[in-house]
């Protein structure tokens, strides 16, 4: 593992890599039971905030214009061929300013994935929790389905995890989009059918978002509805990067490039992945 980013070993031979941003207090962790589903054609690789898993003694961010220049930085040394970004959640944001940075510096994404959260420029339903007492944050944590209860009982564990939490709660809840036009890649907007924390609309509004294609995708489930490794979401995100990886080596042949990959798999959208 490097300081940003988890590599599973055979990301050297995949052909795509997936960047990964968890939610607010989440890690690594979260994104390890996707990797064995798509592999071998993609490599899932999450990023590691400071103040979690092994980077638990560094101090979190709070803001993301403070945090994105030594991120994108981390990042640079795993961008040799094609890769997309998945955020869910408070990481929806970090994945969209990192494509956007990426994009800018000549090294745009296949695609953008962006899971749970309201568009950027969407105003808040809800008012912000990270400034509320322990056991009232604690409890609105709780009510969103991601932390198991046992762990937040756990008082020792949670001294130890709580100011990252906060600090993320706060990255999220304080943040505004930076400026910078629009992404030219293709969005890919995911949710749950019974997320209390975006509704339609709100996960809709990232069509603003890109100059290039945009598809918005329900699946049954609440805030966590990809926790685990749900059949029908790796589905549609497989079926998703298939279509663009072969997309940009035709282009690579078309133009008389060499393709960053060679594939010769049949590109199939997967059908009932949308509902």
């Amino acid at each position: 593992m490097t300081a940003w980013l988890s590599v599973p070993p055979s990301a050297a031979d995949a052909p795509v890599r997936l960047l990964c941003f968890a939610h607010a207090g989440g890690g690594a962790g979260f994104f390890q039971p996707w990797r064995p589903v798509l592999a071998p054609e993609v490599a899932v690789c999450p990023v590691v905030l400071p103040g979690r898993e092994t980077r638990v003694r560094e101090e979190p961010y709070r803001r993301v214009e403070d945090l994105l220049g030594p991120l994108v930085d981390g990042l640079g040394g795993h961008l040799d061929r094609p890769y997309a970004i998945l955020g869910h959640s408070m990481g929806a944001v970090l994945a969209y300013e990192v494509a956007r940075r990426l994009t800018g510096a000549g090294a745009a994404p296949l695609c953008l994935f962006v899971s749970g959260r309201r568009a950027p420029r969407t105003p808040t339903r809800r008012p912000a929790l990270h400034r509320l007492p322990e056991d009232e944050f604690l409890r609105a944590v709780g009510l969103l389905n991601g932390t198991p209860p046992e762990v937040l009982a756990q008082g020792d564990v949670i001294k130890l995890f709580l100011p990252s939490l906060r600090a993320d709660f706060e990255l999220n809840e304080v943040y505004a989009p930076l400026p910078g036009p629009p992404l030219d890649c293709p969005v890919s907007a995911l949710t749950g059918d019974a997320d209390p924390e975006v509704n339609l609309d709100e996960i809709a509004a990232w069509r603003e978002t890109t100059r290039g294609a945009f598809t918005l995708r329900v699946f049954r489930g609440d805030h966590f509805y990809l926790k685990g490794a749900p059949p029908e979401v790796l589905a549609a995100i497989r079926a998703d990067l298939r279509r663009l990886g072969a997309a940009t080596a035709q282009t690579c042949a078309d133009s008389g490039a060499l393709p960053p990959v060679q594939t010769n798999r049949e590109i199939a959208r997967l059908e009932g992945t949308v509902r």
